[in-house]
């Protein structure tokens, strides 16, 4: 079959390159964009004077003619026609004839492609965000029924400070809200039209860029076309924004699977979102949250893949660059999915309070309360404190009792100073509800910080 471009050739494509040159079979997914796209070029080349009404006409109509084609099912997509820009664009004059050849003029595939990949980066930012502020929400409905409820706070997953849940869940809030910041400001700074840069250095034609902007929702035109046509800076941030959300979400995976178990059993999740093993009828396996941290290392994939495509290119646009949507288009779809069966396996799942409770009562977690208790009741050197409650914990080991429940007589022997008030200082609750600097973990500090969220959630 002729290519559109082979008019300075004398032999055919060979059927091995079209099978390897050929992007048809997977950028087709940008078909909306892409007719989207030029509906807006047919649009200004008409106010230009460059197409007439009638072809203007012509083109509105054969294109929503492709469009239902490609919806239904109808449309045949063929390798032989290297991608989506050239196979619509060869529907379209089939159905219409010489208009449609008129509505290439101006336009180059690079500046095509440039239009549709990004508009598309664009809404799946804006997607990804609706998504992460579903699971905040969910997040938020599970903690804030547990602003009280302790659980040992860890350091080196080793039991450090007593906190309550509410308190470790806004932790991943956080997180989540800096990734929502994220892809805002990528789908701000990158709402840019590429459009009427043409191969790479404009067109000599009288277009109007700023229109075609308008039509398709960019805020502004690009600056440079050199630039533009091989810029993918764009993809390369949502694959970042995307695998740093992903890492995110590996952590509170690795959580969950570890909470699940029953060294922890601090939740269980649902039977909807677990699943059994093959040959022990007892199992009940964590997989959504195991496959989240397993998509974590696919997305990452993704991003380093358009890093290397991208690192040596020179100016301006290279075929090279073909390998730039397959990764984005399965790193948007991991990312999403993802998001969603988060949200719903938290939403299910069930808090045991009980068994968090009972864990802070290993580990010495008050140790930090009897050190600040010696400085600030007792005026001692915090270096002495610490050594003090360093035999506290010592005495508490070999009594093995919890530094919590130690009875004061003991303390008392280590240090005369130690006064009957420190029996309050070493109570976990008390303890939690100490730290109430900003950010801390006591009760009420948690309350506030669930209550910033919901703000954020509501603007």
């Amino acid at each position: 079959m002729e290519k559109m471009w082979s008019g300075r050739f004398s032999a055919g494509a060979s059927n091995l390159l079209d099978q390897f040159n050929a992007s048809i079979m997977f950028d087709r997914k940008l078909y909306r964009e892409d007719i989207e796209g030029s509906l807006a070029h047919a649009a200004m080349l008409a106010k230009q004077g460059i197409l007439s009404d009638d072809e203007l006409s012509q083109i509105r109509e054969g294109l929503s003619q492709v469009k239902e084609e490609i919806e239904s099912g109808a449309f045949e997509w063929k390798i032989s026609d290297e991608d989506l820009h050239m196979g619509i664009e060869k529907r379209l004059t089939a159905i219409i004839g010489d208009a449609g050849k008129k509505l290439h003029t101006a336009r180059s595939r690079n500046d095509q492609i440039a239009v549709d990949f990004r508009r598309y980066v664009l809404r799946k930012n804006l997607e990804i965000v609706e998504g992460l502020k579903l699971l905040m929400n969910e997040v938020l409905v599970v903690a804030s029924k547990h602003t009280q409820t302790l659980v040992p706070g860890m350091t080196h997953l080793q039991h450090a400070q007593p906190i309550n849940f509410a308190f470790h869940l806004s932790a991943y809030l956080s997180m989540f809200k800096r990734d929502i910041e994220r892809f805002e400001n990528s789908h701000e700074r990158n709402s840019v039209s590429p459009l009427g840069c043409a191969a790479l250095a404009g067109t000599p034609h009288n277009i109007d860029r700023d229109m075609t902007a308008e039509l398709l929702g960019f805020k502004s035109v690009s600056i440079n076309c050199l630039d533009t046509v091989s810029d993918r800076d764009f993809a390369l941030e949502i694959l970042f924004n995307i695998s740093t959300m992903m890492m995110h979400i590996s952590r509170l995976s690795e959580e969950l699977v570890m909470w699940s178990s029953y060294e922890f059993r601090f939740v269980e999740l649902s039977d909807e979102y677990s699943t059994g093993s093959s040959i022990m009828p007892q199992k009940k396996n964590p997989d959504v949250p195991e496959l989240l941290r397993g998509k974590t290392g696919r997305v990452y994939g993704s991003l380093m893949g358009l890093l290397t495509v991208m690192k040596a290119l020179p100016l301006a646009y290279n075929k090279d660059t073909q390998e730039d949507k397959e990764g984005v288009f399965d790193a948007v779809e991991t990312a999403q999915i993802s998001l969603e069966i988060l949200k719903e396996a938290i939403k299910t799942m069930q808090v045991k309070a009980e068994y968090m409770k009972n864990a802070c009562k290993i580990g010495h977690l008050s140790a930090t309360d009897l050190a600040d208790y010696l400085v600030q009741k007792c005026n001692i050197p915090f270096r002495e404190a610490h050594f003090i409650t360093g035999k506290a914990v010592a005495k508490s080991e070999e009594l093995k009792i919890d530094l919590s429940d130690i009875e004061l007589r003991y303390l008392q022997e280590i240090d005369s100073r130690i006064g009957e008030d420190v029996l309050e200082f070493l109570s976990i609750t008390n303890s939690m509800n100490a730290r109430t600097s900003a950010g801390g973990t006591s009760t009420k500090r948690t309350e506030e910080q669930l209550a910033f969220f919901r703000n954020f959630l509501e603007k």
